[in-house]
């Protein structure tokens, strides 16, 4: 079974007492993360390696069954390079390139999501949600052997909050008792359905759409389906209205059927009728085993605000799209890699607490970008009405022939990094003739630099990248250390970083935030306005 195969990424933080529980008077801890998913998780690991002193409480004691996310993309693993746990996923992982779609027995159209070249990461890789959340487990072991000051309590169930102008104070279960504890900030990723969210009274607002969706998560040996992802549109095999394949690690298979709203959720969830169907689109020869099953329906939803006085949400405890599309989870580590830098600037004295308000600014904006996007694809596969599916249909039979039509197809527009063009921490885009994809706003693109690659050296602090240009080799703003990287792009081994960071330009000067983003740009260097840039950029201007 799923869980037996698994085992190892199943338990990993099993029960045990804590000090806390002891303590004469309540203890009161800088953060506290409630959730234990991917996004806790990674909550935990950003801000422990920062020196920030964090308590995760999870009411199970480790990963999951079930394989749930399974397509990370390139920007996800980015940041999980940063970390420390990008290795380990790609080494797991499927990557994956190519897509098709098909509509009946025919193919539509293929796309490849292969990037330009020059990138340490692919555009994607199938991995199994349990396998990314040991991986970042196994990250945060390693950061606490450094000393980072993190600590996982599982079976430690919220059970009441209360939030105060300058801490929080919760109330936990455990298998011995109840027990209390202070926070100065509280994150909370503990789901779509969030208790933590219900307690506050706080609201999820957004569209339910009308249509299941059945998981099953099968264990075959198979030649005749490669490594892309396949969708079919009203497929041949009659399974379900739409079906999308992936491959996954060790054989393990997702398809993916659109059942329609109104079933017995009960009945279509016996092993039978789920066999049924992949029998048809299998062929009643190929032998599999079922490891992990699942019907979901599609939800597009977001809280009104992230930030509520001292606790922040995250991840699909903030807002929730529909599968297609692998926005979930990507979107999830993209809030935290948003929010980690700047609590942690928050909790070390760095930075005023207003710079949290930025969280919302920034991730508000990408939620809405995403649940854009989620919604065309869900109308898309699933349209409502006899003119929609009509319309459907007929963008499907144009792109078998023609290309200007393949772009209307939307069998989920796959996640791509937001850019925060409206940010109020953005600083001056004084770089003319600049390349569009990497303006104010934009995450960096990786290009080859040296023996390695671009973001790597980066790091996880504020940086500036010069390019044909002097800069000092380091730069002290205040407090904040600003780590340089200066380049000359002298030969063709620089093709792409001249690409992707000059453009038409001679020379330019990035400043660069913590999550990668970038905070402004110039031709050249001019101290003052990278020392008010930067000042701006963590909410001190």
């Amino acid at each position: 079974m799923f869980e037996d195969r698994y085992s190892l990424a199943f338990k990993l933080y099993p029960y045990k007492r804590s000090a806390d529980q002891d303590a004469d008077t309540v203890v009161r801890h800088p953060v506290v993360v409630v959730g234990g998913g991917p996004i806790g998780l990674a909550t935990a690991l950003d801000l422990g390696r920062q020196g920030v002193p964090v308590v995760l409480l999870d009411d199970h004691e480790g990963v999951g069954m079930g394989s749930r996310a399974i397509c990370f993309a390139k920007r996800t693993l980015d940041i999980a390079d940063r970390w420390g746990c990008g290795t380990a996923m790609l080494d797991k992982g499927v990557v994956w390139n190519v897509g098709r779609v098909f509509q009946d027995d025919r193919q539509v159209f293929e796309f490849n999501l292969q990037p330009e070249e020059g990138h340490a990461n692919p555009a994607f890789i199938n991995l199994q949600q349990p396998f990314f959340e040991k991986f970042i487990f196994e990250q945060i072991c390693e950061e606490q052997r450094k000393g980072a000051p993190i600590e996982i309590r599982g079976k430690n169930r919220v059970d009441h909050v209360a939030s105060f102008d300058d801490h929080v104070v919760l109330e936990v279960a455990t298998p011995e008792g109840p027990y209390t504890l202070e926070a100065e900030w509280v994150v909370g990723c503990d789901g779509a359905s969030s208790p933590l969210r219900g307690m506050l009274g706080l609201g999820f607002e957004g569209r339910v759409f009308e249509d299941s969706f059945l998981i099953a998560d099968i264990k075959m040996t198979s030649d005749d389906f490669p490594t892309e992802r396949w969708f079919w549109f009203e497929p041949y095999f009659k399974s379900g209205a739409s079906t999308l394949l992936h491959k996954q690690p060790d054989d393990i298979w997702r398809v993916d059927f659109q059942i329609g709203w109104d079933v017995d959720r009960a009945e279509e969830l016996k092993e039978e009728n789920i066999r049924r169907r992949l029998d048809a689109m299998l062929g009643g020869d190929v032998e599999y085993e079922i490891v992990w099953s699942s019907i979901y329906t599609f939800q597009c939803r977001r809280m009104e605000k992230f930030r509520h006085g001292r606790v922040l949400f995250a991840g699909d405890s903030a807002h929730q799209v529909s599968p297609f599309g692998a926005r979930g989870a990507n979107s999830g580590i993209q809030d935290v890699d948003n929010l980690g830098w700047k609590l942690g600037l928050v909790v070390r004295g760095i930075a005023p607490e207003q710079l949290l308000d930025t969280y919302d600014d920034e991730r508000i904006f990408a939620a809405d970008e995403n649940i854009l996007n989620s919604t065309r694809a869900t109308e898309f596969i699933t349209p409502k009405s006899k003119v929609s599916h009509t319309f459907r249909n007929a963008v499907l039979k144009l792109a078998e022939q023609h290309a200007f039509a393949r772009p209307m197809v939307n069998s989920g527009r796959l996640s791509v990094p937001c850019v925060y063009d409206a940010s109020p921490l953005n600083g001056p885009d004084d770089l003319p003739d600049g390349p569009e994809q990497t303006r104010v706003g934009s995450s960096c693109k990786d290009a080859p630099l040296g023996d390695g690659f671009l973001l790597q050296q980066l790091g996880d602090d504020f940086a500036v990248l010069a390019l044909n240009t002097e800069v000092p080799t380091s730069i002290q703003v205040g407090d904040i250390p600003v780590r340089t990287v200066a380049v000359a792009t002298s030969d063709e081994s620089f093709g792409a970083l001249s690409e992707r960071y000059l453009g038409a330009a001679k020379s330019a000067v990035y400043l660069i935030r913590p999550d990668q983003h970038v905070a402004g740009r110039w031709s050249t260097f001019d101290e003052t306005a990278v020392h008010a840039a930067t000042l701006k950029a963590c909410g001190r201007d």
